[in-house]
């Protein structure tokens, strides 16, 4: 229990902005979120869109699968944005970003990239939740590829997510 929680959630709510691309979402990224929800009042998983960046699932694909992985946890919110994610973080009236971290070398660019957002922004905390061990080796690139030769994913992401991925694969073999 937090002091004043008993105080309206709309105002000082502690807020937190998990950014990154979700293409698609895992079990790790899960596992941050709800472990974070027992620090933060609020997680919005901001799925970045980088037009630099290819990804399997399109913007609104990828917002579809997390708004249904979600759906039931109301203190979970889904949005799109583009940009610094200090400057979305802002907008948010965040306190802090949350990243995970897998492995030694996750930490080097992620300390580094903390550090240039707290140039950017001095009041914005960086959170580095280590990924449980279960889930310390998934990556979004692994699952897509062992989802793309038929391996079993089912341990590595949410059950819907399995589908959106089994549809991307379908689609794609059926190309020329």
């Amino acid at each position: 229990m937090w002091p004043n929680d008993s105080l309206d959630t709309t105002v000082n709510q502690r807020i937190a902005i998990y950014p990154g691309s979700f293409d698609p979402i895992t079990n790790g990224h899960l596992d941050i979120i709800k472990r974070s929800l027992g620090i933060f009042d609020k997680i919005i998983v901001g799925i970045a869109v980088n037009s630099r960046k290819q990804t399997l699932f399109s913007k609104q694909e990828r917002l579809d699968i997390t708004h249904e992985v979600f759906a039931n946890e109301p203190r979970v919110e889904v949005d799109a944005f583009e940009g610094l994610t200090v400057e979305y973080a802002r907008t948010r009236n965040a306190c802090a970003i949350l990243r995970g971290l897998r492995a030694v070398a996750d930490f080097e660019y992620e300390l580094q990239m903390a550090n240039m957002n707290r140039k950017l922004h001095e009041n914005l905390e960086t959170l580095f939740m280590m990924t449980s061990e279960k889930s310390f080796f998934v990556s979004s690139q692994n699952v897509k590829e062992v989802a793309r030769f038929g391996g079993d994913i089912s341990e590595l992401v949410p059950a819907s997510v399995i589908g959106y991925l089994a549809r991307k694969f379908a689609s794609q073999s059926n190309l020329p």
